[in-house]
């Protein structure tokens, strides 16, 4: 059904906000004859340049929106919401049913997580010189968010604003994600949210219209295509590094995100100790955040592939942590699968089993979950010997070990299936939440099979006006400061050079060699300001 608007066609501009050039903090603005919506509203999470976006005031005026879409529910798509409604934002939010259950969970945990943050800063002895930290919302803050929720069933056509029409369609990639087509000012516009790969536990795969004007679609793994794997497959490879990881002795660590990864994995781990594959283990969810979007689930088993009610996730071998103690004590365990988040060990408890399991050569971290540049998790996947973690080094002896069967995302493969199913936009196709690298595989396979096509791979800030039948015209640049914080800023610089200082020091033959360099380092300091100020 074609419910095009009768309006004529009006101005029409997006304006990326967030996840451009970047997997984190997505947020575009739609505006159109005096109307204001937003298409998600996410936290940035990454280098610590890209986090104090959080922090900064919106690059808009909250009080104008007329109303938020939110394709799913993870944090960095829907993880602003609180801070969008504290800063005046009054109109409704609308998602899924299903996200909007999930977010009653994960927007007050966020809440106390930022609290928690601050909270744990302010008592850093590093930290004594600098101001106090505050939280970017508190988890009043959260639940006052959650009455702005409208929840809407996916193919029901909705009216957000005056005059706009929407839709939602099934992204398969966490419980409710969708895409949303959106009509406005005589066009078609289609945001495909994050989309799910092919056959993916609990989902059907992704649905979304054909011949509209302009498409946003996103490119996380746009320079990666997975090896196809079907479940049995994916749990042997799941059983091979448990197993391994158990003989070692030590604890496997397996950074997780509470929406839909814990659960993927509760039910392979579980059905590979029922059938025999793997011995009977302690399995450890230290999340409770995961353990409530476990409920959700089990609640919401009538709209999920693969899950039996509640026995999919009751198992004698599953213990749900709830209290912090009961997770400290886990730090003095051994031989024991620990599931705890987050999946990119930014925040969370699992920060402390990295910090306990990271030094014990007898230990596995398994990364199941995509890392983005700039994250700890990023950190240790690219083969960091040290790290700092809340302020301490860490050496890194433990297995460092990933699988890729888990992803939530469509590969390049996918992505290319999905664009092509979409047929060829009277507009542009933009290319969206990707780091650099895989943005511009994408664009370039993209171009390959259609060399004629308009494609944009947008800047945070950057701004364009959506002409009918015509390509997208830039009206506003991005932002340049950015360009090269996205991946990797000082702080990560920093965060290295201090975590292996001493271990290099140590290196040096003598004692007075060693002040020799601590001071020519300082000199080279006191040298470079003293450049800056003559400049």
């Amino acid at each position: 059904m074609n419910c095009m608007s009768k309006h004529r066609a009006a101005d029409l501009t997006l304006t990326f906000h967030g996840a451009a050039r970047t997997v984190t903090g997505s947020c575009m603005e739609i505006t159109s004859a005096g109307r204001r919506l937003l298409v998600d509203c996410g936290l940035f999470q990454g280098t610590r340049t890209l986090e104090h976006l959080n922090r900064d005031p919106f690059d808009f005026d909250p009080r104008r929106i007329d109303a938020v879409l939110l394709t799913h529910a993870h944090i960095d798509h829907s993880g602003l919401l609180p801070k969008l409604v504290r800063d005046g934002f009054a109109g409704d939010i609308w998602c899924t049913p299903q996200t909007a259950d999930l977010l009653t969970a994960m927007l007050p945990d966020s809440g106390r997580i930022q609290e928690g943050e601050a909270e744990r800063r302010n008592r850093r002895a590093d930290r004594r010189d600098a101001p106090p930290a505050v939280p970017v919302y508190t988890e009043a803050d959260a639940q006052a968010s959650l009455g702005s929720l409208r929840p809407v069933e996916l193919c029901e056509r909705f009216e957000p604003a005056p005059g706009v029409s929407a839709v939602m369609w099934n992204a398969g990639h966490i419980l409710g994600s969708a895409s949303i087509e959106l009509d406005i000012a005589g066009q078609r516009l289609l945001f495909s949210g994050d989309i799910g790969p092919d056959n993916k536990a609990f989902h059907p795969d992704p649905q979304a219209p054909r011949d509209v004007d302009h498409v946003i679609c996103e490119s996380t793994y746009g320079n990666r295509v997975r090896e196809r794997v079907s479940i049995a497959e994916r749990r042997e490879g799941l059983r091979a590094e448990a197993a391994a990881a158990l003989v070692r002795g030590g604890n496997l660590i397996i950074p997780v995100f509470a929406v839909e990864r814990t659960q993927e994995l509760l039910l392979d781990l579980t059905a590979l100790i029922d059938s025999g594959a793997l011995p009977p283990s302690d399995i450890f969810v230290d999340s409770p955040l995961a353990n409530r979007i476990t409920r959700t689930f089990v609640r919401n088993a009538g709209a999920l592939e693969d899950v039996d009610g509640a026995d999919s996730f009751r198992r004698p071998s599953i213990r749900f942590v709830e209290a912090a103690s009961d997770s400290m004590r886990l730090n003095t365990v051994s031989g024991a699968i620990i599931l705890a988040a987050s999946g990119m060990c930014e925040a969370g408890r699992i920060r402390h089993h990295l910090l306990h399991n990271l030094p014990r050569a007898d230990s596995t971290v398994l990364f199941v979950g995509f890392q983005a540049a700039g994250t700890l998790g990023r950190t240790i996947l690219d083969g960091a010997q040290r790290v700092r973690i809340s302020g301490r080094e860490v050496a890194v002896r433990a297995a460092i070990r990933r699988i890729d069967s888990y992803s939530a995302h469509a590969d390049k493969r996918e992505l290319l299936a999905w664009i092509a199913a979409r047929g060829a936009p009277h507009g542009s196709l933009f290319l969206s939440h990707g780091e650099p690298e895989a943005v511009e595989a994408l664009r370039l396979a993209v171009a390959a099979e259609d060399p004629l096509r308009s494609i944009i791979l947008p800047t945070i800030g950057e701004a364009y006006a959506l002409p009918k039948d015509a390509p997208a015209r830039r009206t506003r640049t991005g932002r340049a400061d950015l360009d090269e914080a996205i991946v990797r800023d000082w702080q990560n610089d920093y965060a290295d050079l201090t975590a292996n200082l001493k271990h290099e020091l140590q290196r040096i033959e003598s004692d007075a060699a060693r002040r020799e360099a601590i001071a020519r380092m300082r000199a080279v300091l006191a040298g470079y300001r003293a450049h800056r100020r003559h400049d």
